[in-house]
């Protein structure tokens, strides 16, 4: 199955009513610092807490009568977890959701409260997902992917057609990307409308498999390091359509440092008044360390989400409370255009 447009307006008929369609509003501290109109798509307010939902939630609504009774199984690390069990409460059927040891403590207690049947298995998501598909196999349970499915890239993709309705004058939209489901839909749904308009994704330093990926040529295994975006963390399932769409209609990667991470969370509470995880902020965290790249730009970035800790948000914000945002120069950037990435 191709995502296109059309799949992508069949699942905003599937969700409407049943989801919300997220608010966007300018960033006036944002657009002081590099001298663009930003607007902030916030799916932080979704009704999980993330976009995640989007993608279950249209991916659901499409199993038959027998694949709901056998139920289905998630891998997780946290947010899309959430998705799952939201819906499969709201439908009435079973869900096993797999979580690695790094989910955070409060997405871990968001999830038992939907009355999934949860297990923590591995240190990193990718070892989550691959117990997941064993259980898939074992027990004919439906995996719902949070990236490597069409349905799922198509429900994420509802979110750049709100961000086009309401904004149609955007020259870039900035998009997280772990695993690429939301950055793929979203690319999906931009790219169908207008060539014209620049979709950037951004990873953090500590896990950059989908820019390496992209860099290369090829789906790369490799070491993550430590982040509070911990959302984007983990590997890229051997094959994923998510590869392929990226590397064919997302225009630019951006890597940023968690120091930049951790003020853009700051800024967005600040300044913005909204509560963004480390993985919701990243695209604010891609214009504080680049600023003159959007400058006189009509800019969308998606605050993908606001599950944080309660404790690491405090920490975060103890570090400079009140502070205007301070700036770190830009580390890494690959276009797709350019047959080398520049440092």
């Amino acid at each position: 199955m191709v995502v296109g447009l059309r799949e992508i307006y069949r699942a905003r008929r599937r969700l409407r009513g049943r989801l919300r369609a997220t608010p966007i509003e300018r960033s006036h501290s944002l657009e002081e610092i590099c001298g663009a109109e930003i607007y902030l798509k916030l799916e932080n307010q979704q009704v999980t807490g993330s976009f995640k939902v989007r993608g279950a939630m249209n991916k659901m609504l499409t199993l038959s009568r027998e694949e709901m009774e056998k139920g289905v199984v998630a891998a997780s690390s946290g947010n899309h977890a959430q998705g799952v069990g939201y819906v499969a409460k709201e439908l009435g059927f079973e869900a096993t959701v797999i979580v690695p040891k790094n989910t955070p403590k409060v997405k871990i207690e968001a999830i038992r409260r939907y009355g999934v049947k949860l297990v923590v298995h591995g240190e990193e998501y990718i070892e989550a997902e691959r117990y997941a598909r064993a259980l898939e196999r074992e027990e004919g349970k439906v995996f719902i992917s949070p990236y490597n499915d069409p349905e799922v890239i198509a429900g994420q993709g509802t979110i750049g057609l709100e961000m086009l309705e309401e904004t149609p004058e955007l020259d870039v939209i900035v998009v997280p990307v772990g695993g690429g489901g939301l950055l793929s839909g979203i690319a999906c749904a931009v790219k169908g409308f207008s060539g014209r308009i620049e979709v950037v994704g951004v990873q953090s330093v500590a896990s950059p498999v989908m820019y390496e990926s992209i860099r290369r040529g090829r789906i790369m295994e490799m070491e993550l390091g430590e982040s509070i975006a911990e959302g984007l963390h983990g590997g890229i399932e051997e094959n994923s359509i998510t590869f392929d769409i990226c590397r064919r209609l997302v225009d630019e990667f951006i890597l940023v440092e968690e120091d930049s991470i951790r003020e853009a969370v700051r800024l967005l509470v600040y300044q913005q008044r909204q509560i963004a995880e480390g993985a919701g902020a990243v695209g604010v965290a891609a214009i504080l360390e680049n600023p003159d790249r959007f400058r006189g730009r009509k800019v969308g970035i998606v605050i993908s989400g606001g599950n944080i800790e309660g404790e690491l948000l405090q920490e975060i914000l103890a570090e400079r409370p009140g502070e205007k945002a301070t700036y770190i120069p830009p580390r890494k950037v690959y276009k797709q255009k350019d047959e080398k990435p520049f440092q």
